[in-house]
This record gives C-alpha cells, sequence and structure tokens, in this order.
C-alpha cells in the first residue's frame, strides 16, 4: 500500500466508524434499546422491544378486523376502511397520551397504502400487495448487506452493546452477523413463498391468516433467536476477565 493510499483508507475508515456510529445511536433510542445482547433473554424485554402489549395490539387489530369483516361482508370498502379508522384512532390516542408515535403512524401508514391500492383495484387481496412490497425490500436490503460485507443485524446488535463495531473485527461476532442475517432473509422470504401464492389463488381469507399467523409470531421468534445467537458470543471485556482465571 503506498503512503498515498494510507490516507485515504484511513478516511474511509472514520466515515464508516461515523455512519456506524450514527446507526447505533438510533438504534439505542428506538424499542430494540430495550434489548441488551449479554443479558439473558426473557419474555417482557421481546415484548418490549416489540412495542409492548399495546404497540402488538396496535399491529395485529387492522389485519384481524380485514379478516372477520371481509368473511361477514365480503365487501372490499367496509373490509379495508375499518381497520384504516381504527388505525388513525390509534395514533391520535399515541399523540393525546404523549406517547411514541411513530410505530402507530409508520403502521397507518401500511394500511393506508394497501387501503388505498385494494380501493382503487376493487379487490380485496389487493390489500396485501404492499406487504409484499416491504417483504421484498427487506429481502434485497439484507442481501445486499451481505454482499457489501456489512451484515445489517450485525450493525443493529452492535448498535446495542458497548462495542458497536466488534463484528468487523471479531470472527466470531462476524459469523453470527451473517448467520443473523440469512435468518431474517429466510423469515422474510418464507412469508413472500407462502402469501403470494394464496394472493395468486385469490384466497383472501387464507391470505389474511397466514399474514396474521407468520406476522408478530413469526417475528417474535425471530428476534428471539437473533438475541439468543447474539449472547452466545461473549463480550471483548469478558473475555478479557475470564482469561487470568483460566489461566
Amino acid at each position: 500500500m503506498t503512503d498515498a493510499q494510507r490516507p485515504a483508507d484511513d478516511a474511509e475508515g472514520v466515515e464508516r466508524d461515523r455512519a456506524d456510529e450514527a446507526i447505533a445511536n438510533a438504534i439505542r433510542s428506538s424499542k430494540l434499546g430495550h434489548i441488551a445482547p449479554g443479558e439473558a433473554p426473557s419474555g417482557g424485554a421481546i415484548l418490549r422491544a416489540m412495542g409492548g402489549v399495546r404497540g402488538i395490539v396496535e399491529s395485529l387489530l387492522p389485519g384481524l378486523l380485514f379478516l372477520v369483516l371481509f368473511t361477514i361482508t365480503q365487501d372490499v370498502w367496509i373490509s379495508v376502511l375499518v381497520p384504516l379508522a381504527v388505525s388513525v384512532v390509534a395514533v391520535l390516542l399515541r399523540v393525546l397520551t404523549k406517547g411514541q408515535p411513530v410505530l402507530a403512524f409508520a403502521g397507518l401508514i401500511g394500511v393506508g397504502i394497501s387501503a388505498a391500492v385494494a380501493l382503487f383495484t376493487g379487490n380485496a387481496n389487493d390489500n396485501f400487495l404492499w406487504g409484499f412490497i416491504v417483504n421484498s425490500l427487506g429481502v434485497v436490503a439484507l442481501t445486499i448487506s451481505l454482499i457489501a460485507r456489512r451484515p445489517l443485524i450485525g450493525l443493529i446488535a452492535g448498535g446495542l452493546t458497548s462495542t458497536p463495531y466488534a463484528w468487523r473485527t471479531e470472527p466470531a461476532r462476524r459469523a453470527v452477523a451473517v448467520r443473523a442475517t440469512i435468518l431474517w432473509i429466510c423469515v422474510l422470504a418464507a412469508r413472500l413463498a407462502v402469501q403470494v401464492p394464496l394472493y395468486a389463488a385469490e384466497a383472501t381469507q387464507a391470505l389474511a391468516t397466514t399474514k396474521l399467523l407468520m406476522g408478530v409470531p413469526l417475528y417474535g421468534a425471530a428476534l428471539w433467536v437473533t438475541w439468543l445467537m447474539v449472547r452466545a458470543v461473549p463480550e471483548p471485556e469478558a473475555e478479557q476477565r475470564d482469561a487470568p482465571a483460566s489461566a
């Protein structure tokens, strides 16, 4: 490596560290900040990371209402507008109670786009197109992060620890980051593999049921497994602390 190349590489490394630190700060301030990879996994921490009971209800209720209303009425307008109204109320309640409306607002955007597409086409089945787009983008983003040798789950897990860059320098952490990223690719791809054929068959009720079952429960399980994988690799401080004792 020439002297001219070395400063350029150093500058690139500094910019990369700044980007990783910005991501780490954002993660610590989010709901995922309730999870500390070094701690023993607990249902309560997973629940808080997913928005708590209130957040889970806000996530599940629109889909459940769509399923019930469409099964009873077979009416596209009622089936998509009632869940949309419920999502609007959830955001307003978050604002009025000085809660954190970000997750509820994000859910409202998804419900709103899905409803708009279904109403535009007049086909209740199209209520699920937006979900397919989001899952596909997730698969693409995670895959690109692997190809770029910056596995996204490594960035997220690093942001929850005191060593946000360890996954880049420690082979064990990097291996876990790669495997956890592959796990989430499989989760999103599984949703597409199961739901897209149901969409093609216009099995709207089966599709709505599958979306509920492969939504919050599947994400919760994947989050738990990811936590166990990350926790299996001890922190550098713990390794150094245990070294004299083992010697």
